[in-house]
């Protein structure tokens, strides 16, 4: 049982990955780049502006701070709105939260964008810090985000976390923090994926993380089957 759970929310918590790609793919083509939703898929999790550069490598970084802001604009004005949380996050947590253990949230989101997740998931009085994307300069998988919720947990020490995504950005940036990373195929990402990134778990969904946290399964299993 770890000392702390730090949960990505787009993808692991919300879903909304495929509202983010939709978004994405009309952003780009609106400024006239083609992006097949596979490569964007594949990149998806990953710090927006690293993206760009990798997938569309003959902009320069003011072109770049165009689209994301564009982006940004978007999913904000037509997507968030439509967005839902996944089954099951009230109860992880408060399986987690009987444990003794705390919650954080490290999620390259903007502060505003977290408030509307938030709003939908109903746990506010089970968490105990959030890192947001508006307080770091470079997203996942830079481990600065996990770092900072490690930060305003008090200090917890990175191998006593466990970190919990939906890509492998996720999983790489809580191993070059030095915590635990399990995974979530509920953002589209590929179960080798998440394991070849450094998951020492992979569930379908947030919501089958509980017999885990409860110790109701092993975690020798999830190898096995």
């Amino acid at each position: 049982m770890s000392a702390a759970y730090i949960f990505d929310v787009e993808g692991t918590l919300i879903d909304c990955v495929p509202d983010i790609l939709k978004c994405w793919s009309e952003t780009l083509a609106a400024f006239g780049v083609s992006v097949p939703t596979a490569d964007l898929q594949l990149m998806s999790g990953m710090d927006g502006d690293a993206m760009l550069a990798t997938l569309v490598p003959g902009l320069d970084e003011h072109a770049r701070k165009k689209i994301l802001t564009a982006q940004g604009e978007r999913y904000r004005a037509v997507y968030l709105p439509r967005v839902r949380a996944f089954p099951g996050v009230r109860t992880v947590f408060t399986a987690i939260k009987s444990h003794g253990a705390r919650i954080a949230l490290a999620t390259d989101c903007q502060s505003d964008e977290l408030k509307r997740y938030r709003s939908l998931m109903n746990v506010d009085d089970l968490i105990d810090a959030t890192a947001c994307g508006d307080e770091v300069s470079k997203g996942k998988p830079d481990p600065g985000l996990v770092q900072l919720a490690l930060d305003h947990l008090g200090g917890t020490p990175a191998a006593l976390a466990t970190m919990i995504g939906d890509t492998p950005f996720d999983a790489q940036a809580a191993r070059s923090a030095g915590a635990t990373a399990w995974g979530t195929l509920s953002g589209g990402h590929a179960k080798s994926s998440l394991i070849d990134a450094g998951c020492s778990l992979v569930v379908p969904s947030v919501g089958d993380l509980e017999r885990y946290i409860t110790g109701q399964t092993t975690l020798v299993s999830v190898h096995q089957h």
